[in-house]
């Protein structure tokens, strides 16, 4: 898993880019949505060793309406996602532990998606609502990096059970999920 920070880096770039041409097959983070092994449609890589690697990451977009008779308005949607082409496993060592793992790392990037409404949700439309934005986005996204990381450290992939357990306990707390 040690190239996630950089797929999700680039990912986030590309989206922030192209969020509205987005073509990429993508699956929307939805309450209750579980992964399968389907999903997961990336060509493996040869020099990677790990067991499996989930492509998600947050997308946005953003209107300001001025308007000095009926007020300003500033609307937003920030979603989570999941990249299929993106995301691969190797079969002869992956389980449902793994995918559990996985699971997660998406699920994550909805905890941060959440993160980047309520901070956004502040904000009052502006000449400097483009640029709050994208430093709302580029903290989210260091954010996001970080959480991932400690998350993989702290299970050391899915190989610590005990922990992968925690984790699955304290996301699904966080995201108030049955």
């Amino acid at each position: 898993m040690l190239i996630f920070k950089k797929t999700f880096f680039l990912l986030s770039v590309l989206l922030v880019i192209s969020s509205n041409a987005q073509t990429e097959e993508t699956i929307v983070w939805k309450p209750n949505l579980v992964l399968n092994w389907a999903n997961f449609k990336g060509k493996t890589p040869k020099n990677n060793r790990a067991a499996a690697v989930t492509a998600s990451g947050i997308t946005y977009k953003y209107t300001t309406y001025f308007n000095r008779e009926k007020g300003n308005k500033f609307t937003y949607e920030v979603i989570a996602l999941f990249y299929p082409n993106k995301s691969w496993y190797r079969p002869s060592i992956s389980t449902n532990v793994t995918l559990a793992h996985e699971q997660l790392h998406f699920d994550i990037a909805e905890i941060y998606a959440r993160k980047m409404r309520n901070r956004l949700s502040k904000i009052k439309p502006s000449k400097n609502t483009r640029k709050e934005v994208k430093e709302i986005y580029s903290a989210i996204n260091k954010e996001l990096n970080a959480y991932q990381d400690l998350y993989d450290a702290e299970t050391n992939y899915s190989r610590n059970l005990e922990k992968q357990l925690l984790w699955q306990t304290k996301v699904k707390k966080q995201l108030k999920l049955k």
